[in-house]
């Protein structure tokens, strides 16, 4: 079963998320859609949408929370209805030993998620990072480690 991980950025603006999901649906092509698990820390934008499509693939879906107090803290009320629908999709949950999300517990949770996957999809513009823990930061772990990146830009998306 592959294993596949997600990073991307989280301010995707709204019209991309329908380009980003086929961007997502393109990378997955020559896999056996009900055999994929997806790794995710189900943070808003890139990570849902890669959620959502693993799981209307048929896939399994693993999300690494980065602190306990991650939802309380992190999602916002907008976000609260797809995160909760999201994680009572997911076969697992891991939760970080971190009490408050923090740039610390987004990178240790991203290291989690690349200690068990086989490649990664990145929804990344190519820019660096705001701050530790960013996309860059993972594209560029993940390479480090031999990890192949499809990155997933596609024509047309922007973020807010």
């Amino acid at each position: 079963m592959p294993r596949i991980g997600i990073t991307g950025h989280s301010n995707l603006a709204e019209d991309a998320t329908p380009l980003v999901a086929r961007g997502i649906k393109n990378a997955l092509v020559g896999q056996q859609p009900d055999d994929i698990v997806g790794v995710t820390c189900l943070a808003r934008g890139a990570d849902q949408v890669f959620a959502r499509v693993v799981h209307e693939l048929g896939g399994a879906l693993e999300v690494v929370l980065p602190a306990a107090a991650y939802r309380e803290r992190k999602v916002k009320p907008d976000n609260l209805a797809e995160f909760d629908e999201l994680l009572a999709k997911a076969t697992s949950v891991t939760t970080m030993p971190f009490d408050e999300p923090n740039r610390a517990a987004y990178m240790a949770a991203s290291e989690h998620v690349l200690d068990t996957v086989d490649s990664m999809i990145a929804v990344w513009d190519g820019d660096p990072s705001g701050g530790h823990g960013g996309t860059a930061d993972v594209v560029e772990a993940a390479r480090e480690r031999g990890i192949p990146v499809a990155v997933v830009w596609p024509v047309g998306a922007s973020r807010r």
